[in-house]
């Protein structure tokens, strides 16, 4: 495995790959890594002639400081556990390597809403920080594809509508979220999680099931109040749940006119927020 610190020497490295032909599959991250970003690396590793895998922390996309802080770093970890999986590259940028003195890395785009709603309402700038970040190593990788996890449902579908505006030589290709025995989805997160609360943490994938089971029959607004409920009952502190549209993220009014449709959750388990999603009609836009 090829590790780099520097935009220079990752460029020239990827330079080599590409006059051997070879496709770049692109896997970002903030390290921490888990079982769930190993899957996105073999999907890399089956769909590309080299894999790359960026560990980053971004300061831009955290909207509280304590939560950047305590965001848990161990890069020789990560490092060791994707060579083991046998990643091709393993980037790990500086703040300034990526938001270089002078340069406007800012991106502009017509969202609607679409990144003010469900994470957008409670976690402000985070997604102007988090599509900043994604095409900025997008240009400095420029992968022929950009691997990313079902998890992250509202993030993959602004950053589908990224690319389709700006026009960028990428395909986005989304991988199902991988999950612990007892269903709660793998997050880095989870780490942070006590003893008392990761008893309690699959509840929110039960809820999901419980309303992928009940949809159809009831009414989605009734559904997702009856889940929020059912996650107070649970220990929990639900931020929202919401059933959308899987392309516009629109809350679903009724269940006819739409092909995919997503119920999406945030919810408070103690000190640590938790999110998942579970796809109720169709499958992924």
């Amino acid at each position: 495995m090829h590790l780099f610190t520097l935009n220079e020497t990752l460029d020239g490295h990827l330079q080599q790959v590409r006059a051997q032909q070879q496709r770049v599959a692109f896997v970002p991250t903030m390290g921490a890594l888990h079982e769930g970003h190993l899957s996105l690396l073999s999907l890399a590793r089956k769909r590309a002639g080299c894999s790359l895998c960026s560990v980053f922390v971004n300061p831009t996309q955290f909207d509280r400081q304590g939560d950047l802080d305590a965001y848990p770093r161990m890069l020789e970890r990560d490092a060791r556990l994707l060579e083991q999986a046998k990643c091709d590259v393993l980037f790990v940028p500086s703040v300034e390597q990526v938001y270089p003195e002078g340069l406007d890395t800012k991106v502009s785009l017509s969202l609607g809403e679409m990144d003010q709603v469900m994470e957008g309402r409670f976690r402000p700038g985070h997604f102007t920080g988090m599509l900043q970040v994604v095409k900025r190593l997008l240009d400095l990788t420029r992968p022929d594809e950009l691997i990313m996890g079902q998890k992250d449902f509202q993030q993959f579908t602004l950053v589908a509508a990224m690319i389709r505006q700006l026009k960028l030589p990428c395909q986005l290709v989304v991988a199902a979220t991988v999950r612990e025995a007892d269903g709660l989805a793998m997050s880095s997160r989870n780490l942070r999680l006590t003893p008392e609360f990761r008893a309690k943490a699959p509840a929110i994938y039960k809820c999901l099931q419980n309303i992928r089971q009940s949809y159809g029959t009831r009414a989605p607004e009734t559904l997702a109040l009856a889940g929020m409920q059912e996650l107070e009952r649970a220990g929990l502190r639900p931020e929202y749940l919401n059933i959308v549209d899987g392309e516009s993220l629109a809350d679903v009014r009724n269940h006819e006119p739409h092909d995919c449709v997503v119920a999406c959750v945030a919810a408070w388990a103690g000190e640590v927020r938790l999110i998942d999603n579970l796809i109720l009609k169709g499958q992924l836009p």
